[in-house]
């Protein structure tokens, strides 16, 4: 009597889906942005029903639009605490970051020798990973003409490479006593020019960006570059090279005043 009241039972209710949680991925994956592994926990963001069709966009309003918020974008880790989300992907913003505190490599043949340390660092310390890892570039010759520009030739390894602390208040700045290649950083307010960009983490990637931020620079000649170029990558190797994201930069400040003429 039990079986057959559980067989009919069966008939009648199909079985229902496996569902992992809310916000999470089934299992413990790895972080790694450009190079090296990490432990990390990964989130998913799930699409959520739509609005009711809306008219269709002009392509000036489509330029706009915040490509990496849409659901297939996987977060792997936080941002820091008060930082700009991602920007749009082929449109140039300019984003002010506040003041906050990383830990940067500056010494080792390749950039997996300077992630490495980094994570390392964050290991040791007992600091959670956040997105993006920073990468500062050398020999950016900085525009004060119009492009075209050509290429770089940085040689195709970043100079420098930065883990952001979650929070400005964690640690404290200095060199790591177990290892003076990794020295923690209080960085000011900083203001950029940015832009997403789809691709690979590498030169080519990063010079595709830098020469629209340069036109743009050109097109804008009320801000001043104030620093080399450089690429904040927020995907792991899990993610496939068309697909990854990543934002293109130069650090800007307002242009000063022209002085008047005697």
């Amino acid at each position: 009597m039990r079986m057959d009241r559980d067989r009919q039972d069966g008939d009648t209710k199909a079985a229902a889906p496996p569902r992992w949680p809310a916000g999470s991925l089934p299992a413990t994956g790895l972080l790694a942005v450009a190079v090296g592994l990490v432990p990390w926990s990964g989130e998913c963001r799930e699409a959520e029903p739509g609005p009711a069709p809306a008219a269709e966009k002009t392509p000036a309003e489509s330029a706009g639009e915040d490509d990496v918020k849409r659901p297939l974008m996987v977060s792997e880790a936080a941002l820091p605490e008060g930082f700009p989300p991602p920007g749009p992907v082929n449109a140039v913003i300019v984003k002010t970051y506040p003041a906050h505190r990383l830990a940067r490599a500056t010494q080792g043949k390749a950039a997996d020798g300077m992630f490495m340390k980094l994570f390392r660092h964050i290991e040791r310390n007992k600091i959670s990973m956040t997105a993006p890892v920073v990468m500062d570039w050398p020999g950016g010759e900085l525009p004060d003409a119009a492009p075209p520009r050509q290429p770089a030739g940085r040689g195709g390894q970043p100079e420098a490479m930065a883990f952001l602390y979650g929070k400005a208040s964690i640690g404290a700045a200095g060199a790591d006593p177990d290892d003076p290649a990794v020295v923690v950083e209080d960085v000011p307010e900083t203001t950029v020019v940015s832009i997403g960009l789809r691709g690979g983490y590498d030169e080519a990637t990063l010079d595709r960006g830098v020469e629209k931020l340069q036109a743009f620079l050109a097109e804008h000649p009320e801000w001043t570059p104030a620093g080399p170029p450089r690429s904040l990558a927020y995907n792991s190797p899990f993610v496939p090279s068309f697909a990854k994201y990543s934002e293109a930069q130069i650090p800007v400040v307002p242009t000063p005043p022209a002085k008047p003429q005697p």
